[in-house]
């Protein structure tokens, strides 16, 4: 028998099954009212035909059984999908695509598969990477663990001189910066940060690395004093200017920045293979995004199906709305 497509599952084309299907993510334990908290007390308000005179209730309307509440909600209540104009369906199909493919999928490309709006899917696609950006606080690394950190740059600043972003200003004053931590097999965390000097990257390497780790660095001159600033257990460096990309010790990790080196070039690839174009102010939007499907690979053991389901439950006590600016009436 042959395998079918994972997008014939039945949730990405029937609405009721959408809703089911999110509420068994999101609520394992039973329903649970974003008004009051209660868990497992609310009923379902359906019908299950249509009655003359009788308004149809909404597809996944719950109803707290609560005295004090009794209000009515949906499973999208206080999450990005709340008052989505989209219908639920392809919005999890939308996540599944996104979580699926390794460097992306543009929102023309969502636009043309799902039979949305280009504004709609661009929209979506922007809530599903505020799902999937990671609020954890723990550090990277620990005893016994390396993390590798390294800076790019990708794209030029609003308003910067094109001739000096062109001669090696690629990053600080007139190339946006990159700044990512990479723990060996395990995560990757991202900043979007204004410049490479020891001020601005002390604080965010202090607050995402044990300082149990072992650190690998290329030999920027920021980096220098990297261990007595932080604290952590080493510190090792490459020096690519001398075509030193790897050193093997006689004891410890190996020492070099490939991985965090592999990071970046899917995150390229992806942004200018396929997005292309990104403003500064949602660069931030598209690290998360290629963090979490490089925190979740399958290396690790996270197939696709696992990733949008991790995703999806990132969606919860978070929303994106977009303010349409004001206009008042001529006169």
């Amino acid at each position: 028998m042959p395998t079918l497509s994972k997008l014939t599952k039945s949730a990405f084309h029937n609405e009721a099954q959408a809703f089911e299907y999110l509420e068994e993510t999101l609520w394992p334990d039973g329903p649970v009212c974003p008004h009051c908290g209660t868990v497992g007390n609310a009923t379902k308000l359906q019908t299950p035909e249509r009655v003359e005179g009788k308004r149809q209730a909404r597809i996944g309307l719950w109803k707290c059984k609560s005295k004090e509440c009794r209000k009515q909600f949906r499973v999208t209540v206080g999450t990005v999908f709340e008052h989505g104009r989209i219908p639920l369906h392809k919005m999890l199909q939308a996540v599944y695509l996104l979580c699926c493919s390794k460097k992306g999928i543009s929102s023309h490309q969502l636009h043309r598969v799902l039979g949305i709006t280009y504004k709609a899917a661009w929209f979506l696609s922007h809530r599903i990477r505020e799902a999937m950006r990671d609020g954890s606080l723990s550090p990277l690394g620990g005893t016994g663990k390396t993390v590798e950190i390294d800076e790019t740059g990708f794209g030029r600043v609003a308003g910067a001189p094109q001739r000096f972003y062109r001669v090696g200003g690629r990053m600080g004053q007139y190339g946006r910066t990159v700044l990512t931590l990479v723990e060996r097999g395990g995560s990757a965390r991202s900043f979007h940060v204004e410049g490479t000097t020891l001020g601005q990257l002390l604080p965010i390497i202090r607050a995402n690395v044990n300082r149990e780790s072992a650190v690998m660095t290329d030999a920027a001159s920021w980096y220098k004093f990297l261990q007595g600033h932080t604290g952590v257990a080493s510190h090792d460096t490459v020096n690519h200017t001398d075509y030193e990309y790897v050193r093997y010790p006689e004891s410890g990790p190996t020492i070099h920045t490939n991985t965090v080196e592999g990071y970046y070039s899917i995150f390229k690839r992806g942004m200018k293979g396929v997005y292309q174009h990104c403003s500064e102010k949602h660069l931030h939007r598209y690290l998360a995004e290629f963090d979490f499907r490089y925190s979740n690979r399958i290396a690790l053991g996270v197939d696709d199906t696992t990733r949008a389901t991790r995703a999806l439950k990132g969606v919860v006590g978070k929303r994106l709305t977009y303010k349409i600016p004001h206009v008042t009436a001529a006169g």
